[in-house]
């Protein structure tokens, strides 16, 4: 197995760890506040989706890809990146699970078709990003993969206190 496929594998036993936590829910429940964060398990995987999404864009078109109309990483509008945390009116829990399954595949046929994993990009300005950074498609890909991991941690806790349900175990 090479690079990629083990950085595609690895990424998506992660994925599929966040979807499990999501097993036999409803609608409601996946929009539930269970800890005092404003995070819930369908909230999660709309923001992982969305977030690797924006990244697969990167990769191939740099920060002018995944810019704001400000020039910041990330949209202007407040509510609309507070949002992408949250399931609003017209969410469902198969519809955002769909979308993400839909991002993981382009995801992977893309990094499957990159000429090179070197293919780097300047990081856009951001608080967060060191000013004249570039990423490289692997970090991009490891970056990802840290935040899917970070983010299933997250929604185990979640339904474990929503319904003491677990990923693992």
């Amino acid at each position: 197995m090479g690079e990629r496929e083990e950085l595609v594998e690895t990424l998506d036993k992660h994925r599929g760890l966040l979807r499990r936590t999501t097993r036999d829910l409803t609608d409601a429940q996946a929009a539930e506040r269970t800890t005092v964060s404003e995070l819930t398990l369908g909230g999660l995987v709309k923001h992982v989706a969305a977030a690797e999404a924006r990244w697969a864009r990167f990769m191939t078109g740099g920060a002018e890809a995944i810019r704001g109309r400000d020039g910041e990483h990330g949209p202007d509008d407040q509510e609309a990146w507070a949002a992408q945390f949250r399931m609003v009116e017209g969410d469902t829990l198969a519809g955002l699970l769909a979308e993400y399954e839909r991002v993981a595949r382009g995801t992977d046929e893309l990094v499957g078709s990159l000429p090179d994993l070197d293919l780097a990009h300047e990081l856009p300005r951001a608080p967060w990003f060191p000013p004249g950074t570039a990423w490289s498609a692997r970090r991009v890909l490891l970056h990802l993969i840290a935040e899917t991991a970070q983010h299933a941690g997250h929604a185990d806790i979640i339904r474990e206190s929503l319904d003491g349900a677990k990923s693992m175990g």
